[in-house]
């Protein structure tokens, strides 16, 4: 088989990871290609020697010459299946006009899915009459796309984790070796880092030895403004560190002594398969599919959105016990490598494609 993921960009993000988790991962078996439509980013470099590369350009949505390079493209390579991620469904969507042979896939990984019913769609609607069939990464996106999309094969399957072996290691985290707390998110609402900062305020009271690492794509917009302002009030300068988009996350994960997400939503999200990856033990709130990998207390802390005092409590449990953070590291490692490692997903996606 021959399969292109599409991208819009290689920007540090769930998505963006999944698509070239993807590739990478097809490499052994298929055929495999991955096309970044918008803009190439930090993530290029993850990118299988293997895999083979295209970096659109695409300058508006209706870019002619963009989508006509890419269509040219997939019929010089005689590529067979399209597989869309995210907002990339449109330019897929025209060239399974203009190319009635291609199957495509279109792979939902919206973060929103708390707030589904104010998710706008009308573009999505139309185009998913194209769609041959739909992938899900929770139930949630599965059961709205049935009920709104205009596709009749939709289908769940879990996101998985796979180590970057391309991985530069570069990052340095500050503070001291085994007091850090990181948290791998980009810096917009949805992951609510200033709860985060609530419940941290709280572990600094605690124990001022202990720092917080945040990683993750600084839109340096108002949301990174006032989150960067609110450090400061709370004088916690010292201890809290912003550190933007990384590409080496393995090893500032293996920095690392606790995992976090502050999250009002997520779909299934990658950060937390990261986490258990690098068998970090976790705190984490319990919205989207977050339950689905932590799914007993003896594999880290689920909390409800918002509750600040219930997350910093968490977080001192781990620091006052550490025999409880190596056990929840190692359960939720064991979970992850038996239900979202890559094996067990390349198997799936393949039976997927072979239909």
């Amino acid at each position: 088989m021959r399969i292109l993921q599409l991208i819009d960009t290689l920007d540090s993000g769930g998505a963006e990871r999944m698509a070239i988790n993807y590739a990478n991962l097809l490499s052994k078996d298929c055929t495999s290609f991955i096309c970044a439509t918008r803009s190439e980013g930090l993530l290029k470099q993850s990118i299988s020697a293997e895999v083979n590369f295209l970096f659109l350009n695409k300058k508006s949505t209706l870019d002619l010459i963009a989508i006509k390079r890419l269509h040219d493209y997939i019929k010089e390579h005689s590529i067979e299946i399209i597989h869309a991620h995210s907002t990339s469904f449109f330019i897929a969507t025209l060239i399974k006009i203009f190319n009635r042979k291609i199957k495509l896939i279109w792979h939902d990984h919206y973060g929103n899915s708390e707030f589904l019913n104010e998710r706008k769609h009308a573009a999505l609607k139309l185009c998913s009459s194209k769609f041959n069939t739909i992938i899900s990464v929770n139930k949630a996106l599965k059961k709205w796309s049935e009920n709104n999309l205009k596709c009749n094969n939709t289908i769940f399957l879990n996101n998985f984790v796979a180590t970057n072996t391309n991985e530069i290691k570069e990052t340095i985290l500050k503070g001291l070796e085994e007091k850090r707390i990181v948290c791998l998110a980009n810096l917009r609402p949805q992951k609510n880092h200033f709860m985060l900062l609530d419940a941290f305020k709280v572990v600094y009271a605690y124990d001022k030895d202990w720092t917080l690492h945040l990683v993750g794509k600084d839109q340096s917009d108002s949301y990174s403004s006032k989150l960067k302002e609110k450090i400061n009030t709370l004088k916690l300068n010292d201890n809290v560190f912003v550190y933007g988009s990384r590409s080496d996350i393995h090893y500032i994960l293996n920095q690392s002594d606790i995992g976090v997400l502050s999250s009002k939503s997520e779909g299934l999200p990658l950060a937390l398969l990261e986490y258990g990856l690098a068998k970090l033990p976790v705190v984490v709130t319990n919205v989207g599919d977050c339950n689905k990998v932590i799914t007993k207390s003896s594999e880290g802390f689920l909390v409800n959105s918002g509750d600040s005092e219930q997350f910093s409590k968490a977080i001192i449990s781990y620091i006052n016990n550490a025999q409880l953070k190596i056990q929840c590291g190692k359960a939720l490692h064991a979970n992850v490598i038996t239900n979202f490692g890559e094996n067990k997903i390349k198997d799936q996606l393949i039976k997927i494609y072979s239909n």
